[in-house]
């Protein structure tokens, strides 16, 4: 049994994807969401939308729910009954959508290292361009909901992650955003049952990062 670890972005929908139909299927979704917001952490996705995600693909959505602001000792307290109740249902493997930071999967790696749950990376260590490629080709939507300017301007936030997002990305703009330059919301899929129904909202700077919101039709 394996739960993935679901960012309601890009990265993860498109590793439960991958994930779909193998020897370890994913069988739940694990979110942390920012309490006092309800939104989810760094994406600043609406916990609504969120929901529909999991109802889309039709399964459980395990919630984590962290404080703002939040520490590592906090968000690792707050993670420890989510591993508990992952034991106590059989949880053999997590999976998670990172692509190549390498700092991320060790950090990862050492909070499962207590417990019995194998770490998963069914994209670790592509090409990000083919990556991207291979997402918008296969019917994947999604919009920016989060926009780092110091990388990239305000204007990027709001928009849909697609074919001409990534051909207009500087250079120096991992086209998955792997580095933080952007985070995503996915609406659309091959593994969603039918889209989700968005419409913008407003875009907001808030503790130096651009928030584009979505909301649920």
């Amino acid at each position: 049994m394996t739960w993935l670890w679901w960012s309601s972005g890009k990265d993860s929908a498109w590793a439960l994807h991958r994930l779909s139909g193998a020897e370890r299927a994913v069988t739940g979704l694990v979110t942390t969401l920012t309490d006092p917001f309800d939104r989810v952490a760094m994406h600043g996705v609406r916990a609504p939308i969120l929901r529909a995600q999991a109802r889309r693909v039709g399964l459980p959505l395990h919630e984590i729910r962290i404080p703002h602001p939040c520490s590592n000792e906090a968000y690792e307290a707050a993670v420890v009954p989510l591993l508990e109740r992952a034991v106590d249902e059989g949880v053999e493997a997590m999976a998670f959508g990172d692509l190549f930071l390498e700092e991320i999967r060790e950090y990862r790696e050492r909070l499962l290292a207590p417990w019995p749950i194998e770490p998963l990376f069914p994209l670790w260590g592509e090409d990000t361009g083919a990556l991207a490629r291979e997402m918008i080709e296969g019917g994947l939507e999604a919009t920016v909901t989060c926009v780092d300017p110091a990388r990239l301007g305000p204007e990027w936030a709001g928009r849909a992650w697609d074919a001409a997002f990534v051909g207009e990305l500087p250079d120096d703009v991992d086209p998955c955003g792997e580095n933080g330059e952007f985070h995503t919301c996915v609406t659309a899929g091959p593994f969603f049952d039918r889209p989700i129904d968005v419409e913008p909202g407003e875009v907001v700077e808030r503790e130096g990062f651009v928030f584009a919101d979505l909301i649920p039709k």
